[in-house]
């Protein structure tokens, strides 16, 4: 941002300024749900934030979703929330309820921008990095995404959680704990995950030059075509 400054709040650094014509807050949320929910609180508490857009990147589970696909949003599930017997499994309690929704419109905007970055994938990324992890006409999901405080990496786990919630399409450590916290405010929220494993034994070990090389340009441009859009 051409005019961004920073501004720390509870531990992290807040960066303030305009991009695009919009007034933004950008800041790294923090690992797991406990961090995650700080921050989207900060965000709205103290940074009167009117929208929230989430990006980063997640393990695949279903199908069809490969490596440098991305995954937008439409509800989350916190897969790690077992409060039973008191409440069924997955349900959170005071809530009757074990999912939350992202906002429908700002999502279907969200769709749109993925989509539209990942026709022009190859003229942003380089060969050699598409090569390398495999990218191959990437495609844009649209479904259930669950979150935990565990970092999912083998097939043991995947199978585990593909057995109990058949629906998910990836796998991470934030999502949930955003959408409940926007949820409790009635904040607009909007989550695009890059997916940057199988969440199993055969994920690539190269996790840092995958955020710096693939995921962070996914997400910038996708902000970028976001907030342009019309």
């Amino acid at each position: 941002m051409p005019d961004e400054r920073q501004q720390p709040v509870g531990g992290r650094t807040f960066w303030r300024g305009h991009l695009h014509g919009h007034e933004v807050v950008a800041v790294l949320s923090g690992i797991g749900k406990v961090a995650a929910a700080t921050t989207a609180t900060c965000l709205i508490e103290r940074f009167g934030v009117q929208r929230i857009v989430f990006t980063g990147v997640a393990g695949g589970l279903a199908p069809g979703v490969r490596v440098g696909d991305v995954v937008v949003a439409r509800h989350f599930l916190q897969h790690d929330m077992d409060a039973s017997p008191i409440f069924p499994r997955h349900e959170v309690p005071g809530y009757g309820r074990s999912t939350f929704d992202a906002d429908t419109a700002l999502t279907a905007r969200m769709v749109l921008a993925s989509e539209q970055v990942l026709r022009g994938l190859p003229a942003r990324l380089d060969a050699g990095v598409m090569n390398t992890f495999g990218l191959e006409a990437p495609r844009c999901h649209q479904g259930l995404l669950i979150s935990g405080d565990r970092f999912v990496s083998t097939t043991a786990e995947s199978q585990v959680l593909r057995d109990v919630l058949p629906d998910a399409l990836a796998v991470e450590m934030e999502g949930a704990a955003f959408a409940q916290v926007c949820h409790d405010y009635g904040v607009p929220l909007a989550v695009v995950r890059t997916i940057s494993d199988r969440a199993d034994d055969d994920a690539h070990v190269d996790f840092p030059r995958f955020l710096r090389e693939v995921a962070s340009r996914y997400s910038a441009a996708i902000v970028e075509a976001l907030l342009v859009q019309r």
